[in-house]
């Protein structure tokens, strides 16, 4: 599967916060998060593994109640069930992995 960088649309997740569906395979998925500055998501749980790598901008994320502050080129990797959460300092691209796909996501 391809998919062409027009074709996936943005879906807003919280005001100055959207969300691109990329590709999703059998087990994976990758999407794209575009932040304003100063947005957050709260710590939250869920039964997929999600790494991810910040293609721009500068963020802190939590993850088991410990704080990182990430630049662009940082990644990371929040495990199953694991509490996790993220705040932009700064207008960032983020972009994710989720196995197994998020159906919420599709």
């Amino acid at each position: 599967m391809i998919t062409i960088n027009s074709d996936a649309n943005p879906v807003q997740v919280l005001p100055g916060l959207t969300r691109r569906t990329l590709a999703t395979g059998q087990s994976i998925m990758i999407c794209e998060f575009t932040f304003d500055a100063h947005i957050e998501i709260p710590v939250h749980t869920h039964p997929h593994e999600q790494v991810g790598y910040l293609a721009k901008g500068r963020m802190e994320m939590i993850i088991d109640g410990k704080k990182y502050e990430l630049k662009m080129g940082d990644t990371y990797c929040a495990l199953p069930n694991v509490p996790h959460g993220a705040f932009s300092l700064e207008p960032s691209v983020m972009v994710d992995t989720f196995c197994p796909p998020r159906e919420d996501y599709r």
